[in-house]
């Protein structure tokens, strides 16, 4: 999702994962309890959510006996392994699970950790959360009605599975404000993920017509390379 990545590529994640490590690594060394640190990092724990074992909070629907349960690899993030609730969650919310997991790759590009994205938040206070990278607003205005309507935009980094479910939800809100027939050679998956990145207003004015800026067009150009590997991921 849209936010300033000016300053925010590799070499400033890699900077802020530093200071993190550096700060954890402190905590250890000055006596405090290591048993209680040297358990599972959220980074290696299963995600909530469908088939994690927890009970179904109010207002959300039945989990399925055949719910995904992915659990986060350890290394380098890879959207593919998320094909199974990507699929899930897309069928959920009626929305192409390519363009779902085709967002997944779009927001790759910084590194989905908890302790970074909550360090990255304390000095950017409006940055996004999870690996489809949700701002608070948009995520309070898609969670009112919906399976995870009681659940909290902090809990992003930590759970993926909702991360996933809440993207796909937002990406059905906003294929609804769409016209029937836009008037642009764009396809309305390509809108969709236009609306994802820069907000509804600026969709809506792409489906008029009006010409797209630099930033939105990279975030469409990602998404066409992006496209194929998205396909074959969720077959």
């Amino acid at each position: 999702m849209s936010e300033d990545k000016k300053g925010s590529g590799p070499g400033r994640w890699l900077v802020i994962g530093v200071v993190v490590v550096a700060g954890l690594g402190l905590v250890r060394g000055n006596g405090h309890d290591d048993a209680a640190s040297a358990g599972p990092s959220p980074t290696a724990a299963a995600p909530s959510g469908p088939g994690s074992g927890a009970a179904p909070s109010a207002g959300s629907s039945a989990t399925p006996p055949n719910a995904p349960k992915p659990s986060k690899p350890p290394g380098r993030y890879d959207p593919a392994d998320y094909a199974a609730p990507v699929r899930q969650y897309a069928a959920e919310a009626g929305v192409n699970p390519q363009l779902l997991m085709a967002i997944l790759y779009n927001e790759a590009y910084k590194p989905h950790d908890p302790e970074l994205e909550r360090a990255w938040q304390r000095g950017k206070p409006d940055a996004s959360f999870g690996i489809a990278n949700m701002h608070r607003a948009a995520f309070e205005d898609t969670r009112p009605g919906r399976p995870f309507a009681s659940r909290q935009w902090e809990e992003l980094p930590d759970d993926r599975n909702l991360a996933i479910q809440a993207a796909a939800w937002h990406l059905h809100d906003l294929a609804g404000q769409l016209p029937a027939r836009p008037g642009v050679p764009l396809s309305r998956d390509e809108l969709v993920a236009l609306g994802y990145n820069a907000g509804a207003g600026n969709m809506l004015a792409f489906a008029r017509g009006v010409r797209i800026g630099s930033q939105a067009q990279s975030y469409l150009d990602r998404l066409r390379d992006n496209w194929s590997k998205s396909g074959e991921a969720v077959k």
